[in-house]
C-alpha cells in the first residue's frame, strides 16, 4: 500500500511523543471531534495545500509521511466525489516513515 499524507502545524507536530500519538484531524479540530485524521495522497497534496492552507506559512507546517499498512485508513469520498484517505485512530510516530518540511512554493 503506498503511503498517505497528512499536513500538520510544526507546533501540534511537536508535542507527538512515543507515548502521545499524533491525535489531531485537520485545522482546529480533534480526532474526538471528526472522527477521523483527514490525510491525502501524493496526487491530492496540492489541492489540500491551496484549499485548506492557502492562508498559513509554509514555514509552519509539515508533511507527514505515513506507513497506512497496520492503521484503520480508508478511503471516502469527499463532496468533490474524490477519495481521500482517513485514519480512523490516532497516529502513533511508528507508523510515521518521514517528517517533511513543506517547500516554500505556493
Amino acid at each position: 500500500m503506498s503511503s498517505v499524507f497528512h499536513v500538520a502545524s510544526r507546533t501540534a507536530w511537536a508535542a507527538v511523543t512515543p507515548d502521545t500519538p499524533y491525535s489531531l484531524s485537520s485545522r482546529d479540530t480533534t480526532l474526538d471531534e471528526v472522527g477521523f485524521i483527514h490525510c491525502c495522497t501524493a496526487a491530492q497534496l496540492d489541492h489540500v495545500l491551496t484549499t485548506y492552507y492557502r492562508d498559513v506559512p509554509p514555514s509552519d507546517l509539515l508533511l507527514i509521511e505515513i506507513n497506512p499498512a497496520s492503521l484503520d485508513v480508508r478511503y471516502e469520498p469527499s463532496p468533490t466525489g474524490d477519495l481521500f484517505p482517513h485514519l480512523y485512530s490516532p497516529l502513533p510516530l511508528a507508523s510515521v516513515i518521514q517528517v517533511h518540511p513543506l517547500p516554500n512554493t505556493r
